[in-house]
């Protein structure tokens, strides 16, 4: 595999130009809808590894023959912060699409393939439907904390039926294990939102089995759960119908509703009013914002919001205080950070709110890690600040000009999926302008760009740039886990300087970037030792300063006291013949320029993909003339001709690094330890960085690397 640097433009998985986040309008008026027939013989498009990473390969040839020619593929599912809906765009490689990503927290996921856009198709490999998409397929991710969602065992599951009524209407009830027409029982009425299905409880809300598993830990009181279509309040037809089938309590204290969205809104109207119906009130993400409270006698009105991306946070932030002015009690689970308004939010209420119904409960606080309603969450006013907009916690608001009014499709690409992967967000028309709130994001250095109708533009209202990719910029969510890719305090840094050489090999003036420690000194007796850090394919000397923020974490180092001063020359490695530039005219000229060493225990020689084939290349060809020598995502190569004994002999530190099964080289990277050691070369390797090809690896592998030079 050739030793390539991440470089979107020729990369889809890495957001390719043009690959556009699917909306459900869209999708309704658009996309080609199409449901290939059952495929249980076909190798599947998806497997998902234990440790929660989901590789798809999807067929080039599977696609044309249901959509036509395409030039972009993507995954579109529940894989964005706070589990917002997002792109993972895939990459042809010969004959199919694929990509890798994760590692995905233990849940349930669902996903669509999309070709171009609005060409949209069903895996036929995957059985599991979602009735009210017939595109979409699901995947469950096992682990703890998804163990309430996962299948009971057989012979101790619930019952589902459907229930006909009224005028030809429909709703699913959930009886429970051992049901029984001998005595009554207490009734959940649970709903969706607007023009969402009921069965979506079943196939995106894991109801069943959030309600099996409560039962069999004997978390909850068997009870009647009757499931509606969203759209309507609950009304005296369905009731009737449901105490004409099944033996339940028809009085108000053995009756529970609770709805998420629109639904929520209405559970909680319905419980409030005069004659009550209903004891026990949940709000799911209601949007209920004002109460007409006739009736303060409920046992429990418990509400539920996610975090600031969920339209229900201001919401529930103006009901409390609705609540408390018509003194009606209630209880609040708190909110919920990892979660916007989506089923990942109303799985965990439905499993929280259930074993409060119908019994004595102590515990009437928010479930464990959720926070207080902080005011509501109001962003800065159109065409105020530059963007994005980034609060202290994390949540980050991305805003365009008024030049894309006309646009059809807008999203922001970034690397904000597990790991450091890229994902597409879709931004919603605000005015004539064009919005998205995502987060919460953990503290670190992020890169995006925005997708107008599939082409890659640049958010002009953020002054940042990078040299390599012109549409890109850059935004950093300060935090302790970012320290080290934070500028340090003004004054007390390095500096980084252009050194301008002539090159031989290009025929050219050339330029690198040097980075000199604070308190360099030009006159020192002793030179200062010299590391030779290289960048990947489609990059160039601009890029570990602009995006590996190399000067950030070196001046960290240094201040931390963790650092052997240093001179750090960051050069161009595109170019024919690297070994004879960097020896004959890179590093001749660092010297003329800067006090550093040519003593090869004084030099050191990195790169990040291509750039770690160089340095594997020269370590072959030269060995013993750096000592220390490191390789971030890069592979050995042929050990033919390699003299073994050299490179161990003149070598002090070997070490090397790559991303997860994300990194499209991690497959080469891992044989390459094969290689070396069968010749017997003495490596250190730090395992695996979490995260894929791209830079939120190589700046952790840097952050490892440095404090290591120059000690032995």
């Amino acid at each position: 595999m050739p030793f390539l640097g991440y470089h979107g433009r020729s990369h889809p998985q890495s957001g390719g130009r043009g690959l556009a986040a699917i909306t459900a309008a869209l999708l309704t008026i658009a996309a080609v809808l199409l449901v290939p027939g059952p495929a249980a013989a076909d190798t599947p498009w998806l497997t998902v590894s234990e440790d929660g990473y989901a590789s798809f390969t999807v067929p080039v040839a599977a696609v044309e023959a249901a959509v036509g020619p395409v030039s972009q593929v993507a995954i579109e599912g529940n894989f964005g912060p706070s589990s917002t809906r997002a792109e993972f765009g895939l990459t042809r490689r010969g004959d199919a699409w694929s990509g890798v990503l994760g590692p995905l927290k233990p849940g349930l996921y669902s996903y669509r393939v999309t070709g171009d856009d609005t060409k949209g198709l069903k895996d036929p490999t995957n059985s599991t439907v979602v009735a009210s998409d017939p595109l979409r397929s699901t995947f469950f991710v096992a682990g703890d904390a998804a163990r309430p969602l996962a299948d009971a065992p057989e012979g101790q599951r619930g019952t589902i039926d459907t229930l006909t009524y009224g005028a030809g209407s429909k709703a699913l009830v959930w009886t429970p294990p051992g049901y029984t027409a001998r005595k009554p029982y207490p009734v959940l009425f649970l709903q969706p939102g607007d023009g969402v299905s009921a069965t979506d409880w079943l196939d995106l809300g894991r109801a069943g089995q959030i309600l099996d598993n409560l039962t069999i830990r004997r978390a909850m009181e068997p009870m009647v759960v009757v499931i509606s279509d969203g759209g309507a309040a609950v009304g005296e037809d369905l009731r009737k119908a449901v105490a004409d089938r099944y033996r339940v309590h028809r009085d108000p204290a053995h009756q529970a509703i609770a709805g998420v969205a629109e639904g929520g809104a209405r559970a909680l109207r319905a419980a409030l009013a005069r004659p009550s119906r209903y004891a026990y009130a949940g709000s799911f993400s209601g949007l209920l914002t004002e109460v007409k409270a006739d009736n303060r006698q409920v046992k429990l009105v418990r509400l539920y919001t996610g975090n600031v991306t969920d339209p229900a946070y201001n919401a529930t932030v103006r009901l409390t205080k609705a609540l408390d002015r018509a003194r009606v009690g209630y209880e609040f689970d708190g909110v919920n950070p990892d979660a916007g308004a989506n089923w990942n939010a109303w799985q965990e209420n439905l499993a929280d709110f259930v074993p409060r119904l119908f019994r004595k409960v102590r515990d009437h606080g928010p479930s464990a890690g959720h926070g207080r309603l902080k005011g509501e969450f109001t962003p800065p006013a159109p065409g105020t600040t530059p963007t994005p907009f980034v609060t202290k916690d994390g949540f980050v608001t991305f805003e365009t000009t008024t030049d894309f009014q006309n646009a059809q499709n807008v999203k922001v690409w970034a690397n904000w999926a597990p790991g450091g992967s890229w994902l597409r967000v879709p931004m919603t028309r605000a005015g004539d302008r064009w919005r998205v709130t995502v987060g919460p994001l953990d503290p670190w250095f992020y890169y995006y760009r925005l997708i107008v109708d599939r082409t890659s533009v640049k958010d002009v209202s953020n002054p940042t740039k990078v040299t390599t990719e012109p549409t890109w910029s850059t935004f950093l969510v300060a935090g302790e886990r970012a320290r080290m890719v934070t500028d340090v305090p003004a004054g007390r840094g390095g500096e980084v300087e252009r050194l301008t050489y002539r090159s031989a090999v290009a025929n050219e003036d050339r330029t690198a970037l040097v980075w000199t420690p604070p308190g360099y000194d030009p006159e020192r007796a002793e030179p200062y030792p010299v590391f030779y850090l290289q960048h990947g394919g489609g990059q160039n000397y601009t890029d570990w300063v602009e995006m590996g923020r190399a000067k950030q974490i070196l001046d960290h180092h240094f201040l931390d006291g963790n650092l052997v001063p240093m001179v750090v020359v960051m050069g161009n490695g595109n170019v024919s013949d690297f070994n004879k530039e960097l020896l004959e005219n890179l590093a001749p000229a660092a010297r003329e320029h800067y006090n550093v060493s040519s003593d090869p225990s004084r030099q050191a020689l990195a790169g990040l993909s291509m750039g770690g084939g160089q340095t594997f290349g020269m370590l072959k060809a030269n060995p013993g003339q750096f000592a220390y020598v490191a390789a971030f995502s890069a592979g050995f190569g042929s050990g033919a001709g390699v003299d073994a004994q050299a490179i161990n002999d003149g070598t002090r530190l070997l070490r090397l690094y790559v991303g997860d099964r994300t990194d499209f080289v991690y497959p080469s990277f891992m044989a390459s330890l094969d290689t070396l050691n069968t010749l017997g070369i003495r490596y250190e390797f730090d395992g695996v960085t979490p995260g894929p090809h791209g830079w939120d690896v190589w700046q952790k592998n840097l952050i490892d690397l440095a404090p290591r030079l120059f000690k032995r």
